[in-house]
């Protein structure tokens, strides 16, 4: 998988970041994306709006379909690319416990 994009970037926030938790909002218009990452911290997702998930990783891409306010979690170590495959913006709350 190709490092570089021609996506505009998504936006993160910081709302908070202690001892205990890393808060971030992400805020996507159409077709932005997050760029190739890892997660060093387990983490929750909290979306804000209906969000319409491109997820790119190692094992390929696959779209995924999550409603606002439907909380999902994942442990450390993930690595992947996340992009707004829908035709409205996008944002949620991504909770990183430390």
């Amino acid at each position: 998988m190709s490092r570089y994009s021609a996506r505009p970037p998504a936006i993160p926030t910081t709302l908070l970041d202690d001892d205990v938790v890393r808060i971030i909002r992400w805020d996507f218009e159409p077709g932005a994306d997050t760029g190739h990452h890892t997660h060093g911290l387990g983490y929750v997702v909290v979306p804000m709006t209906d969000c319409h998930f491109l997820i790119e990783d190692d094992a390929g891409s696959r779209r995924v379909d999550t409603p606002r306010g439907m909380p999902y979690r994942r442990e450390a170590g993930v690595s992947h690319n996340v992009v707004n495959a829908g035709d409205a913006p996008m944002s949620f709350i991504e909770i990183e416990y430390k």
